[in-house]
């Protein structure tokens, strides 16, 4: 029986990871953050992840890097996979792909409360990330970000509280799982 493979995406500070970690652990599936991923290269590299976007910006072979990462995670299956682009990568793989959005202030508010930094920066450093993250998916991929339509669920993270959208996102799942009986 095929295992299930769950997408989160959206832009930074939307609680892609938050929400992807807490799927996966109610659902006892495994976790992979292409986010992490990135940031784990930038640091071997000994750069921000600003620095390394730059670099990524000019040089498709991190984003090559880690598409095949997710595809290959996604072909393993049991897994939720958070990133900006897991939807679009592994679409052909995915049985649900979610996007998660807020407006810029509220997640540059959740940026500035986990990064420790003042909220100024947090929203500059976003805007930065989301620039550099279009101008790749659109160079490198085609693919227009504010194109929604592969989605299979959207929720727009501002509106309820993080626990209500989880456990939104959990029911819908497992519904989902009930009636295609995937169950990893």
């Amino acid at each position: 029986m095929k295992k299930i493979v769950i997408t989160v995406s959206g832009p930074p500070g939307s609680g892609k990871s938050t929400h992807a970690k807490r799927i996966a652990e109610k659902l006892n599936l495994r976790y992979f953050s292409i986010g992490r991923y990135f940031r784990d290269i930038a640091n071997k590299m000994n750069l921000s992840l600003e620095e390394f976007q730059r670099i990524a910006e000019k040089d498709p072979k991190y984003d090559l890097e880690a598409d095949n990462r997710t595809l290959m995670e996604a072909e393993k299956g049991g897994v939720v996979i958070d990133g900006h682009l897991t939807g679009w990568i592994a679409k052909e793989k995915a049985d649900i792909k979610i996007y998660l959005t807020a407006s810029l202030e509220e997640r540059a508010r959740r940026v500035a409360k986990r990064d420790g930094k003042p909220f100024e920066q947090a929203i500059n450093d976003i805007r930065r990330r989301e620039e550099s993250n279009a101008l790749r998916y659109k160079t490198f991929y085609g693919i227009d970000l504010n194109d929604l339509s592969i989605y299979d669920i959207v929720i727009n993270t501002e509106k309820w509280e993080e626990e209500e959208v989880s456990q939104t996102l959990i029911y819908l799942i497992q519904k989902y799982m009930e009636k295609r009986n995937t169950f990893n």
